[in-house]
């Protein structure tokens, strides 16, 4: 099997397994979505989802984080880690969302990276799970189960995404890459992983060169 039919197998899989391809942040709309992603660098989604109902509920609109206190922020976020740099983002994102695009949300790349603190992997979920864009999330779960299946050779995010972008049907990828985290953290853990309890056992590279 080449690279694109790995490709298409497991997405074949994944969807079976996880029919629900669903983001593990919290959030109502772009602007909770897009603080929560940030909030959860270096961070898990389990706590991450543990202190954004008092921050959202605190600054429920762009307005309100804009003239927000970065310290005030922080106190929410601080078990969250890094939490003073992640707090003047926060404040900075919103301002920059008022006056740069007219308090919404941007949906491209090159425009979401434009924000404080705002990566590829961030502006990625964004343009998939916000606006419906073609869009591949380079987290590690990704990035692992992509190497042991043989799709790529690198751990490199960039390069993650932008060999999957060639591999993955465009309106399978964003909800394959939320897939890939939910057997990352179920089957294909980074230590020890159940591979004769994983679908994709077939032709999973790693499994086939044992």
């Amino acid at each position: 099997m080449n690279k694109k039919e790995i490709a298409l197998c497991a997405v074949d899989a994944l969807k079976k397994e996880y029919p629900e391809a669903i983001c593990s942040l919290n959030a109502g709309n772009p602007l909770e979505l897009l603080i929560a992603t940030r909030l959860s660098a270096q961070c898990t989604d389990a706590r991450v989802n543990l202190v954004t109902p008092t921050l959202f509920a605190k600054y429920p609109t762009t307005e309100d984080y804009a003239v927000a206190d970065p310290e005030d922020i922080a106190q929410i976020i601080h078990s969250c880690g890094f939490f003073r740099q992640k707090s003047k983002d926060i404040v900075g994102i919103a301002q920059m969302i008022l006056s740069d695009y007219d308090g919404k949300v941007p949906d491209t790349i090159e425009e979401l990276t434009r924000l404080p603190g705002v990566g590829r992997k961030t502006a990625n979920l964004i343009c998939g799970d916000v606006y419906g864009k073609p869009a591949v999330v380079a987290d590690t779960h990704l990035i692992r189960i992509s190497n042991r299946l043989g799709l790529v050779k690198t751990k490199d995010p960039l390069q993650v995404e932008k060999e999957l972008k060639k591999l993955l049907p465009p309106e399978e990828s964003n909800d394959f890459c939320h897939r890939a985290v939910l057997h990352g953290r179920a089957v294909c853990d980074a230590r020890k992983p159940n591979c004769d309890g994983c679908v994709m056992n077939g032709f999973c590279r790693k499994i086939l060169k044992k």
